[in-house]
């Protein structure tokens, strides 16, 4: 695709090759041109804290509860490195979104050959769909504890989260962005005064950041660390992340990009270390008052029922319910989003939004309502923390294609990554598919 003229218009649109995923997004979003960085910063915040959502769904709940309650402050490390990659990642997807006007999976599209787009289009579909799946038993079972509704009721009630973010999107895409963020702050206060009360032993939470044999040589926590891979690196994030960049209607002039570049790099760093703040924060808290206490929980209702008698703290129960459910609503609108972009991009099959959100809802709910109905609490418990793993093992069908398409000159012209760059990013994927092929092997043991 040829570069836009120096002289285009600012609000005039580039032609679309292969056809926009999510054109009712498209450029939707003025940013001041001139005026204060600060000002011009704030036009771009947004699509950052959008990605930063599915890196504290509830499927992170699970696997990281599951690892402090069994592993102690064992694993941080992994959720340290986890979240290095991802804002490592994400910056490339957004730059990839900005450089050559197209998402992710428009950009497989372009390039790869029509089987393989196929191919690659399944495959991230069900990685959505066990994300989906994950933010939906989530949201069951905070209305559960929150509210007493039985499991399989609070999954059937997640299919009107399909209509409220249609009616999210059609007030406005910065209306959907604020919605978000204040769940997000909901998040953050709640899991902070949880960990204010677990008191944990900080220089033990310091040396839990430093890497670790056992992680690899124990098959149990080997699971768990990719399981906090697959739920930190979400695969959808990268389609979603490239595509939501574009919604702000800046110049298209190479400086113009250029400043667009420089502030989704703030907004996806800041909002990225939001959510590293608040994974560690729950696996802190699951080490200092389970695992200490010598109590290893593999359901997020068992985390539930635990915390407040440990802590002493009757309120503590509330917040921690009162957090899941703002962050399986939260991340269940921008995964359902990010379905209806990788359709469109591979695909380029458009459906009407109420539709394309209800079939990526129903998708999810029907193995959620089967789980629940036959295993009911243990039941999700396991589905949520193999959701995670299952998103790990989709990750190289993401990763291997962003990290090609960026280092490449043709396709970004004189964004294109440079060396340092590139060798770092070809090193994350190697960890990534070297980790995904200890997991198999362990599984196959």
């Amino acid at each position: 695709m040829p570069p836009p003229a120096a002289s285009k218009p600012l609000d005039a649109d580039p032609p679309r090759f292969p056809a926009n995923s999510g054109a009712d997004m498209y450029r939707s979003v003025r940013v001041a041109e001139h005026g204060h960085w600060f000002r011009r910063l704030l036009g771009f915040l947004g699509p950052g804290y959008l990605v930063a959502v599915g890196y504290m769904d509830p499927g992170n709940w699970a696997t990281d509860l599951a690892g402090g309650s069994g592993f102690g402050y064992g694993l941080l490390w992994i959720v340290m490195l986890s979240n290095l990659m991802a804002i490592l990642l994400q910056i490339l997807a957004a730059r990839l979104g900005i450089a050559t006007s197209m998402d992710l999976a428009q950009a497989c599209r372009a390039h790869y050959s029509p089987r393989s787009v196929r191919i690659q289009w399944l495959l991230c579909e069900i990685a959505i769909c066990a994300c989906d799946m994950a933010e939906v038993i989530g949201t069951a079972i905070a209305l559960n504890l929150l509210f007493n509704v039985p499991l399989v009721w609070g999954v059937t009630l997640t299919v009107a989260d399909a209509l409220l973010l249609l009616w999210l999107q059609q007030r406005g895409f910065r209306y959907l962005e604020a919605i978000v963020v204040s769940l997000l702050l909901v998040i953050f206060v709640c899991i902070g005064f949880n960990l204010f009360l677990a008191q944990p032993q900080w220089q033990e939470v310091a040396a839990g950041f430093v890497p670790n044999a056992q992680t690899v040589t124990d098959p149990k926590m080997l699971y768990l660390a990719i399981g906090i891979i697959g739920a930190t690196v979400m695969p959808h994030n990268l389609y979603l992340h490239s595509s939501t960049v574009q919604t702000r209607r800046y110049s298209l002039t190479p400086e113009g990009k250029r400043a667009a570049m420089k502030y989704a790099t703030i907004d996806v760093v800041t909002a990225l270390v939001f959510a590293f703040m608040v994974n560690a924060a729950i696996l802190i808290v699951a080490a200092a008052v389970f695992h200490r206490n010598g109590h290893e929980v593999a359901e997020i209702q068992e985390a539930y029922r635990l915390l407040a008698p440990l802590l002493g703290v009757s309120a503590a129960s509330f917040l921690f319910g009162l957090a899941l459910l703002a962050s399986g609503q939260s991340s269940t609108l921008t995964a359902t989003l990010a379905g209806q972009i990788v359709m469109e991009g591979y695909l380029n099959l458009r459906l009407p939004l109420w539709l394309r959100r209800l079939v990526t809802r129903m998708i999810a709910v029907v193995p959620a309502l089967f789980v629940t109905g036959l295993y009911g609490e243990s039941g999700t418990a396991q589905l949520l923390i193999f959701s995670q793993v299952v998103l790990s093992l989709q990750l190289p069908f993401a990763v291997i294609p962003l990290v090609r398409f960026t280092s490449d000159k043709a396709k970004m012209g004189e964004f294109v990554s440079p060396t340092w760059v590139v060798r770092l990013a070809w090193l994350v994927a190697g960890i990534i598919v070297a980790l995904n092929c200890a997991m198999l092997l362990s599984l196959l043991r």
